[in-house]
């Protein structure tokens, strides 16, 4: 099974296990939270941006 066409399972398994040997076992669930806030984040900045566009959209179509 590839992730997006790119990396394998295989792939993946190497990447784990270099991000635990470089960050060590205490860091990883705090580099995951922070992973986990930032995609939160994104995500929310992109449903506000979708939401500011609709807004100007029938504000549009109310002028009209």
């Amino acid at each position: 099974m590839n992730l997006l066409g790119i990396i394998g399972g295989q792939e993946l398994l190497i990447i784990l296990l270099v991000v635990l040997v470089l960050f060590g076992g205490r860091k990883i669930p705090e580099l995951m939270r922070g992973l986990g806030k930032g995609v939160k984040e994104y995500k929310n900045a992109v449903n506000g941006t979708e939401e500011e566009l609709k807004n100007i959209s029938n504000h549009d179509e109310k002028k009209d």
